[in-house]
């Protein structure tokens, strides 16, 4: 980490004002498994606190084995419904633990490949996006140059720390962070935090 602080810090004079005052970079990572990508489903579109409720009653109606594929497979809609759980991301879900039994995602793979194949894999699943692939990217595989354009916080974050005029699109948001690399993922946590929000899956 202190290869990656001293990188930003020495390209991007903004950043590194920002990783003073925040302090020393603590990212909390997951394991990338079943449970990690479960989890970032139930988390879409819901603040923490709502979210993290949903999860642990979807957690417990699972059973003693926690969050895996074959527990989701059992489980009764109104289950679901009961833990706090959504029509749809109950199917996505279900979607998720279909793929995992029947071997089109496994999750062992992922860590050896690249971060598009890692996108695409996942992107196949219902109700997994390029925003939660690049969630798992950061948080699960703990990729270290990953630039999620696509997230509200890291674009409002930009026009804060950046002083720019608008919300930024993709293209600037990609020539801002061009310094960065290869520790893109280390500056969007500090991003992250200059919003005072919790960075993690």
């Amino acid at each position: 980490m202190k290869k990656a602080l001293e990188h930003l810090q020495s390209g991007d004079p903004v950043l590194a004002e920002l990783i003073r005052g925040i302090g020393p970079c603590r990212i909390r990572y997951s394991e990338p498994v079943f449970r990690s990508l479960a989890r970032s489903i139930v988390f879409q579109q819901l603040n923490g606190k709502a979210a993290g409720t949903i999860f642990d009653r979807f957690e417990r109606a699972c059973g003693a084995a926690g969050v895996t594929a074959e527990a989701v497979a059992r489980l009764r809609p109104a289950r679901m419904r009961a833990a706090g759980l959504s029509s749809r991301k109950s199917e996505y879900l279900k979607d998720l633990a279909r793929h995992t039994i029947q071997g089109s995602l496994r999750f062992e793979e992922l860590v050896h490949l690249p971060d598009e194949a890692v996108v695409a894999e996942l992107t196949r699943v219902k109700g997994v996006g390029v925003w939660t692939a690049h969630m798992f990217l950061i948080f699960a595989l703990r990729r270290p140059d990953v630039l999620p354009t696509g997230d509200y916080g890291i674009r409002a974050a930009m026009r804060k720390v950046y002083s720019l005029p608008e919300m930024p699109k993709p293209a600037l948001m990609e020539e801002i962070a061009r310094p960065w690399r290869p520790w893109t993922s280390v500056a969007c946590w500090y991003l992250w935090r200059s919003l005072d929000g919790q960075a993690g899956m």
